[in-house]
């Protein structure tokens, strides 16, 4: 019988390569997404790019370019009107968010009512991020991270008491600030570019296919990503031999 330590590399390299492979092509466990991935002819407008392979629904699909849709009952314009040129980037992080099957590697697992994972640390391409900043700059808000601490007593979100709206520079001084601070670290500020590999592009044109699958597979192979869901079945076999050696 082969010895402990063979039994032992067996069992890491058959963990990596189920990391690997959990990391791709997947749908998170929250609270729109469908289970897994797959084509959505008729995604509605800037949820299209991902109709060929998706996590979202049409339905949702729509709902994310609501003003105020039953998707979170969350309002934009908490601060005002939010300008249509600012809106565009919201609907499109909620695309991205609800649509993409290439956030893999940074799927983290959480213990929250209306999901079990999110992402953390996703590396957003700089012009993304950048241009998210510049088209919001003119609008206002009273907030930098808009996960919590909102007043709901309405039944959808206000801004706190006592907390003033003010000019989205104050707020948000740098687009890393942006990025970064508004979804609680779901993104990650970085110099990389469109078409670098190395970062998830929020926009990106269907025709030349989708550039964040090949994002996912370079981090999954470089051993980055949070909770892997490596499943059970892969490891259950090399645990009972090691049991027997």
């Amino acid at each position: 019988m082969a010895p402990r330590w063979l039994w032992l590399n067996v069992l890491g390299a058959l963990a990596v390569a189920g990391v690997r492979e959990s990391l791709l092509n997947v749908c998170m466990n929250a609270k729109h997404q469908k289970d897994k991935p797959g084509p959505e002819d008729a995604l509605h407008s800037q949820c299209s790019p991902w109709k060929n392979n998706s996590c979202c629904s049409v339905n949702t699909s729509h709902a994310a370019h609501e003003e105020q849709s039953y998707l979170y009952n969350f309002s934009w314009s908490h601060c005002g009107n939010m300008s249509g040129k600012c809106k565009k980037h919201f609907i499109q992080d909620t695309c991205l968010y609800e649509c993409s099957p290439n956030l893999g590697p940074w799927i983290n697992v959480v213990d929250v009512s209306w999901r079990k994972e999110r992402i953390l640390n996703v590396p957003l391409c700089k012009e993304d991020c950048d241009q998210w900043w510049e088209d919001c700059k003119a609008d206002m808000t009273c907030k930098e991270n808009w996960h919590k601490g909102w007043n709901w007593t309405t039944g959808t979100n206000r801004c706190p008491l006592g907390s003033m709206c003010e000019p989205w520079p104050l707020v948000f001084p740098e687009p890393k600030d942006l990025c970064e601070k508004i979804w609680s670290n779901s993104y990650q500020y970085t110099p990389f570019q469109r078409g670098s590999g190395r970062c998830i592009q929020m926009w990106f044109d269907p025709k030349e296919g989708n550039p964040n699958a090949e994002v996912a597979k370079y981090y999954s192979r470089a051993g980055r990503g949070g909770a892997a869901r490596l499943p059970l079945a892969l490891l259950l076999p090399a645990l009972l031999v090691l049991r027997t050696v």
